[in-house]
């Protein structure tokens, strides 16, 4: 009698990751690898930041020409990319025409990285998962903005180009 071998085990998709249950943990696929927190609520400062971004950039949209794309928060999903798979829920994004048109509207996430990331610090980051992020929005050619609600301040990250860090 011979033993099968066991397969391999492989990677988490985001679809099986949209797909497990809401237990209060958030999670995330970076580079293929399942990222997992705790949920914590957001605080007055997160919330109010992330409120006055969404306002900024629905206002800047609406002076935009069509077609025009998409403005998300509340953790929207983004499959980043396939290999290795990448999945994350973001505070604010700017989907971008192009993107919103390919997307299904049933899809619960899109299939492509935003032309814009935004995170918000909260007490709960931290900085190494940070920098991990901001590297993976880099390579896959989006800007990010990291915004710091107690000091008030925005890092710009923009691919091959040094950050910019801007009191506000």
């Amino acid at each position: 009698m011979s033993l099968a071998a066991p397969s391999p085990s492989r990677a988490m998709t985001a679809e099986e990751l949209m797909a497990l249950p809401e237990d209060g943990v958030d999670r995330e696929l970076i580079r293929g690898a399942l990222r997992k927190r705790p949920r914590t609520l957001s605080s007055r400062n997160h919330s109010e930041t992330q409120a006055s971004v969404v306002h900024l950039l629905k206002n800047w949209l609406h002076l935009q020409p069509s077609p025009r794309g998409k403005i998300h928060s509340a953790q929207a999903g983004f499959r980043l990319r396939r290999e290795p798979e990448s999945f994350v829920g973001i505070d604010v994004a700017y989907a971008s025409a192009e993107l919103v048109a390919k997307t299904d509207q049933a899809s619960p996430f899109y299939d492509g990285p935003p032309v814009l990331a935004v995170e918000i610090l909260s007490p709960s980051d931290r900085h190494e998962d940070v920098v991990e992020k901001v590297k993976l929005y880099l390579d896959v050619e989006t800007v990010v903005w990291v915004l710091d609600p107690d000091f008030k301040t925005v890092s710009i990250h923009r691919p091959g180009q040094p950050p910019e860090t801007l009191n506000v």
